[in-house]
């Protein structure tokens, strides 16, 4: 559930790495396999229910920090969510409304739909194909291609998402950008339910 995050430079930069980044890109795939997974977090409490939480109006705000840890844009977010439809195939839309420090605006528009098996699918205009996602205990991990604009072109960068229920008021957020299997910075987000 992210933005137009990205520097100019950073594709101009890697292109010229390309070498570098294919192989670091190799190395962090196999390193991979070593990260958290959803399963980790089944026990953990409150238990998030992504329907009840992402219901009503939410607050949210942000940075985005670039991969030496420096924040590069500050953000805030209102966002209206509903869901409808008969239990366990629920959809849901996340109407999320950005403003950035620069100034700038944003909006994305989530239809969210709830499967069978409890997971998740998204789709956004800027999104890339769907999200797919899936909670576990206090955590929900999601997963996308968001479409950036980037030097009057559009390239197409990971978002690896994954939220932590505190409360029933308020969620962190903490997501990893990458374009070739190579960081290109963070997200960290706190909601906060009306």
């Amino acid at each position: 559930m992210m933005f137009s995050l990205l520097s100019p430079r950073l594709p101009r930069l890697a292109r010229r790495a390309l070498p570098v980044l294919l192989l670091s890109g190799a190395l962090l795939a196999l390193a991979g396999c070593a990260g958290p997974k959803i399963e980790d977090y089944a026990a953990e409490q409150p238990v998030l229910d992504l329907r009840q939480y992402f219901n009503g109006t939410l607050d949210a705000y942000g940075i985005f920090t670039d991969r030496s840890g420096k924040v590069v844009k500050r953000f805030t977010v209102v966002m209206n969510c509903q869901w409808s439809g008969p239990p366990g195939q629920e959809v849901g839309t996340l109407d999320e409304a950005f403003t950035y420090s620069d100034g700038t605006k944003q909006r994305r528009v989530w239809t969210l739909k709830r499967q069978s098996d409890g997971r998740y699918v998204g789709t956004a205009s800027d999104v890339a194909g769907e999200a797919a996602g899936q909670e576990k205990g206090n955590a929900f991990r999601w997963g996308y291609t968001l479409r950036q604009p980037v030097d009057g072109r559009v390239i197409e960068v990971q978002f690896d998402d994954w939220m932590y229920l505190m409360s029933d008021k308020v969620m962190l957020n903490k997501a990893q950008m990458s374009k070739f299997g190579v960081k290109l910075g963070e997200v960290t987000l706190s909601f906060v339910k009306r």
